[in-house]
């Protein structure tokens, strides 16, 4: 089924920049962030090893993780900053969606690894130095708190922001349970609440990272970002003056921090076509946090390019 064009259908592309949620430079965060992180987990495997801790171990592998996913997501969003270029016309700002997706994949390996050994611990029961593990577990309590607030005023419009945010809060969090179970260990003998603990913090970093995972596999394939409503943006788009119908409405992160849309909008009339199109473009980010728009206009709403109901959103 065909559609006609006249000539003075035209497109109108918006860049929204003004009050952008764009990528921050996190460059001093990362760095501190890595090397307290890769300080304290290396200092963490030896204590863990001699004390014959299960936990510090655990913890300190998750740590090593979290590096890996900290220079992830650092290299994502220096990555994510480089200008396009004819082959890559959105530049490499989807580099932070994938960077947030190994970075999950990541920690559910470690996760695994974490459970199984915890589990062969309860057949197999070690002696532990309840008093090595409530320091050093203090230690990290510091340390994760404290790089967790370097990342903390962008955990809201960046995911592999919010990501590295997650991870050092969590970790200490997991740090203060291995705090308790050190304390438990060295008042009651127990040496099973050290496997105990150490699923504890497997199930913790799971539903951390659940989100995560589920996320920036949404965003990889081209999903509606998180927090907006297509509904809404929809029945926006069929209010402006002129329009009648709406189809081909498309949303899609560019990356962790950038959403893009393009949609075709049925206007009969010729009026205030570039005007519409930059208030709809403002309007857009505005209120739905849209950087990059692009409007199609269509005269005839009889048929619509992909063979469907105008009204309808491919």
């Amino acid at each position: 089924m065909s559609h006609d064009h006249d000539l003075d259908h035209h497109h109108g592309h918006s860049h929204n920049h003004g009050h952008s949620h764009g990528p921050a430079n996190y460059n001093r965060a990362f760095a501190i962030g890595v090397t307290l992180n890769i300080a304290f987990a290396s200092a963490e495997i030896l204590y863990g090893y001699f004390a014959n801790s299960l936990a510090l171990v655990a913890d300190a592998g998750h740590n090593f993780s979290d590096v890996i996913g900290l220079l992830l997501a650092w290299g994502a969003s220096h990555l994510s900053q480089r200008r396009p270029s004819e082959r890559r016309t959105y530049g490499l700002r989807s580099s932070s969606i994938l960077a947030a997706l190994f970075n999950a994949v990541i920690l559910l390996v470690a996760v695994g690894a974490i459970a199984w050994e915890a589990v062969r611990r309860f057949s197999v029961p070690a002696e532990v130095a309840g008093t090595t593990i409530i320091w050093v577990a203090l230690i990290g309590i510091l340390i994760n708190t404290a790089t967790a607030m370097l990342f903390i005023s962008g955990r809201k419009n960046d995911l592999n922001i919010r990501g590295a945010f997650l991870h050092m809060a969590a970790d200490a969090a997991v740090s203060a349970g291995v705090v308790i179970a050190g304390i438990a260990i060295l008042y009651t003998g127990w040496n099973w609440i050290d496997p105990v603990v150490s699923l504890v913090i497997a199930a913790v970093i799971t539903a951390g990272t659940w989100g995560l995972l589920r996320e920036s596999i949404d965003l990889a394939l081209h999903a509606v970002p998180e927090g907006i409503d297509p509904v809404a943006v929809s029945t926006y788009l069929e209010s402006l003056p002129g329009v009648t119908a709406v189809h081909d409405l498309h949303i899609w992160g560019m990356s962790t921090t950038e959403t893009a849309l393009t949609a075709h909008l049925v206007k009969p009339d010729h009026n205030d076509d570039d005007k519409l199109i930059a208030q709809a473009s403002k309007e857009l980010h505005d209120h739905f946090g849209i950087e990059h728009t692009t409007l199609q206009w269509e005269r005839d709403d009889s048929t619509c390019p992909s063979g469907g109901a105008c009204e309808t959103c491919d």
